[in-house]
């Protein structure tokens, strides 16, 4: 959500970062709609304190035995409750007309967000690891994952399209990467550990952006709630209209859940294989903070996301995305593209997002600055820590073994109950 007097003050600044979106002008069409409210609303509260003044106005005429004076005032009393509930309704339409405008635009990139439309204009930041040379030819894990246990056709059979069955060992590598996962953001780099509902309410899918211009890619249960399509939605909504002290600040959290996600976007992307589902499980990072800690935090949580990677040894790059390809809500992100040996490709596992005030402004979440009477708009941020789904795709990828078996990363065997090797089920 954007600030209208920081629009009416700079209205070419605000076209051209919008620009950068692929976003045509509209500042114009935005003052002159707040000039059309600011104008009713001044009309309404000069009718509602002159009618406040004739009121006290008919006593005094009425002590005086100024009758006509009296019935004169009566009757503008009169117009003028008859009127201003007509300007009132007016003020609210154009209000709502505003806040609607307002809240169909993406947020304005940093300076530091190179241009570009797509992808392809990202910039590549740093790479960790050196892929693995293999001995034989790696398979993708659409084909590797079927004999130990990552069962496509019986998810298709339940679900349909973009829901997979694990079983066996392969269910338990899954389990021990979120467990790691969560464990490792908790205790190595202070995440409080939240479990939330997985079921929300529209106010809280529009205080992370999602509503309203995303509400296809979102699934909603026949009671009127939004399944989330990632702990985002209900661990950055836990601030909504609250006025946080700064000594609570930044508040960092963590949260493992299922996320469900529509694809309605993603026609014909990824049909094979376990990466794009509708639903899949993620630990993740969030981060409410003030103002002038954010960039900091940015780095902070993709430095946390970056220690997944690094220590189940998965050769990944860092890539600063461009203005294009951001997400609505974010003003700055950083990609961790994780190399595929299957694919030969890199990519993406975590997405980690400086929003700036943009969530908090939906929100109204607010915090106030020590010394200062006036409260400010915190700060959010978010990120991948990292999408369980996907590092398992990585991990089979990896760790593969020309005889079909799958080595288990060093990393996990507190957690896999020494299981040290995937081998294909019986």
């Amino acid at each position: 959500m954007h600030d209208i007097r920081q629009i009416r003050e700079n209205p070419a600044a605000f076209d051209t970062g919008l620009a950068r979106r692929g976003v045509a002008p509209v500042s114009a069409e935005l003052v002159a709609l707040d000039e059309q409210r600011r104008a009713v609303a001044t009309r309404m509260q000069e009718g509602q304190n002159r009618r406040n003044e004739a009121s006290k106005a008919i006593g005094k005429a009425m002590g005086q035995g100024d009758t006509a004076t009296a019935e004169a005032l009566k009757a503008e009393v009169a117009q003028l409750k008859d009127s201003l509930p007509a300007l009132e309704a007016q003020e609210k339409e154009l209000a709502a007309r505003l806040q609607d405008a307002l809240a169909g635009l993406p947020n304005i990139p940093v300076a530091e967000v190179p241009d570009g439309e797509d992808e392809a204009q990202n910039v590549e930041v740093a790479r960790w690891g050196t892929p693995r040379d293999f001995a034989f030819a790696p398979r993708e894990h659409a084909d590797l994952g079927p004999a130990l246990g990552l069962d496509f056709e019986t998810g298709a059979a339940l679900s349909g399209a973009r829901f997979t069955f694990l079983k066996g060992p392969m269910a338990r590598l899954h389990r021990a990467l979120a467990q790691f996962m969560l464990d490792t953001q908790t205790t190595a780099h202070g995440y409080m550990e939240c479990n939330v509902p997985l079921l929300v309410r529209d106010d809280a899918v529009y205080g992370t952006g999602q509503l309203p211009k995303f509400s296809e890619d979102l699934f909603r249960t026949t009671d009127g709630r939004w399944l989330i399509p990632t702990a985002e939605v209900s661990l950055t909504n836990a601030v909504r209209e609250q006025i946080l002290e700064p000594a609570a600040l930044p508040l960092r959290m963590t949260a493992l859940t299922p996320c469900f996600r529509s694809e309605a976007g993603a026609a014909g992307r990824d049909t094979r294989g376990f990466i794009r589902q509708h639903q899949f499980e993620k630990v993740e990072l969030v981060t409410v903070c003030k103002p002038e800690e954010s960039e900091a935090e940015h780095e902070r949580m993709v430095a946390a996301a970056e220690a997944i990677l690094q220590a189940l040894e998965l050769p990944y790059r860092k890539v600063l995305l461009c203005a294009g390809d951001m997400g609505a809500t974010a003003r700055k992100t950083f990609d961790l593209e994780v190399w595929l040996p299957g694919q030969q490709a890199y990519r993406e596992i975590s997405s980690i997002s400086n929003c700036g005030d943009y969530q908090a402004r939906r929100m109204n979440a607010r915090f106030k600055p020590e010394g200062s009477k006036k409260n400010e708009f915190v700060h959010t941020l978010n990120g991948s820590g990292l999408a369980v789904g996907r590092t398992l795709v990585a991990v089979l990828e990896n760790y593969q073994q020309e005889d079909g078996s799958v080595l288990v990363p060093p990393a996990l065997s507190g957690w896999m109950g020494g299981i040290a090797r995937l081998t294909p089920l019986a």
